[in-house]
This record gives C-alpha cells, structure tokens and sequence, in this order.
C-alpha cells in the first residue's frame, strides 16, 4: 500500500489463492499429460501441430487470465502502480501465448485444408480473442497509460472489472466446448463407452469449472477486495496521526 499502514489479510483468503493454483497448475499438467498421452505430443512441424491449440489456450486464456484477475487479491499492500504492472503484464503474457495458439490452429487448418471458423467453438474463440485485446487496449489507456483523468478511470472500473470476469468464463465457457468438440471428433461413438482418453478429458472439464469458480469466488468476496482508494487515503492518515501526533510539533 502506497503511504500507509498495511491491511490486513483475510485469514481464509491465503488458503483459497493457494487451491486456485493447485487447480490451475493441475489443469495444465492434465491437458499436456492428455495431449502426450492420447495425441502424440507437440511438434509445430507435423500433424501434431494442433496440439499446441489447446495447451497455449489453457494456459494464457485460462490459467495466466485467471492469475491477472487475482493479483489485486494476492498483492493487498503492494504499491499500487506495482500491481497494476503486474496485472498487465500477466495479461500480456497470455495474450501472446493466445496468439501462438491461434497461430498453430489456422496454420493446421491451412496445411491440411480445412474449413475454419464454421463451429460455434471457433465462433466464440474469436469473440474472447477480440475481446480480451480490446480490453486491454482500453485497460492500458485508463489505468497504466500516464495522463487518464482519474475521474474517468473511476467512472470506467466497474466496467472493466465486469469485462474482465466475463471474459474470463466466456474462456472456460469455449474451453469447454473445444475439448468436448475434440472428443467428439476422435473418439466418435466410443466416446459413451467410457474410453480411457473420454474419462481424462470429463475430469479435465471438471477441472476447468472448478478453477473458474475458485476465482470468481474470490473475486466477488467484497471483503477481501484490495482497499479502496478512499480506504487507503483514511489508512494513511491514521498512520501519520499515530506516528506524528505525539510530536513536539503537534502540541
């Protein structure tokens, strides 16, 4: 916290980051462990190539996206300006990753001469994609840019923090129906027949639920939102009053 005395930090919260990234973590070492497991790997010079779609999904859409929403959970008493770094820099992050993944599926897609964007996962892949730069174009203009008014950034938070959530479970949300779209196209019929490879993904779309709905948790506890500003100016003001009231001055 910028100039004042430390908030203190919930007593459960520590607890619920900590399993968010239990969740997160397995939810990418399952998805790799699928794709080694049941599609032959990676490699962007074959017919593996695919493969890369969705591992860089989960983990910039899903994994990293989810961590940038909880860094102003996590960096309660950091200097503000830090976190905010932070949280762009994270969203950064998972863009680029986003774009490889991209990348890898229009460029199968080319070299095998597929259809693109006829499923409504592909449909909705784009509108997170589109939507999750264009937040944060909007984001670094308001928040990290130098010069915004901070009565339009005020006027603005709510916004971006609701975008930034939705945007978050559309991700999940065409996850979802990317690996259930996968599964249909592999495993065909046997997928009811409770193939190994079918029981692996059900479990990592189990995953994917629960690591969303660990982070909207804590993202809606209003009580374990980072001070506000008003909070933190009170904040900063009892410290000085404790620090130099006593003061030869002060009398």
């Amino acid at each position: 916290m910028e100039g004042g005395a430390a908030a203190s930090t919930p007593a459960a919260l520590p607890y619920y980051v900590a399993f968010s990234q239990l969740l997160g973590l397995t939810l990418v070492a399952m998805t790799g462990a699928w794709l080694g497991l049941y599609r032959g790997g990676i490699a962007w010079e074959s017919d593996l190539q695919f493969n890369a779609h969705p591992l860089c999904m989960v983990i910039g859409l899903v994994f990293l996206q989810g961590d940038a929403l909880l860094v102003y959970r996590v960096f309660r008493n950091e200097a503000k300006r830090t976190t905010k770094v932070l949280h762009g820099l994270l969203h950064v992050f998972a863009l680029v990753i986003a774009l490889v993944g991209l990348v890898a599926v229009f460029d199968y897609h080319r070299k095998k001469g597929y259809t693109d964007l006829y499923s409504l996962h592909s449909w909705c892949g784009i509108l997170v994609f589109v939507l999750y730069f264009v937040q944060w174009l909007v984001g670094f203009g308001f928040f990290l840019f130098p010069g915004a008014p901070f009565s339009l950034r005020s006027r603005y938070r709510p916004q971006h923090i609701f975008f930034g959530a939705t945007i978050f479970l559309l991700s999940v949300g065409t996850a979802l129906l990317g690996l259930k779209e996968a599964l249909l196209f592999n495993l065909g019929d046997k997928y009811s027949t409770f193939e190994p490879e079918g029981v692996l993904a059900n479990v990592l779309g189990l995953l994917l639920a629960c690591f969303s709905g660990v982070v909207l948790y804590i993202l809606t506890r209003a009580d374990w939102k980072r001070p506000s500003q008003a909070e933190e100016q009170a904040l900063s003001m009892d410290f000085k009053t404790l620090t130099e009231g006593d003061s030869p001055g002060s009398q």
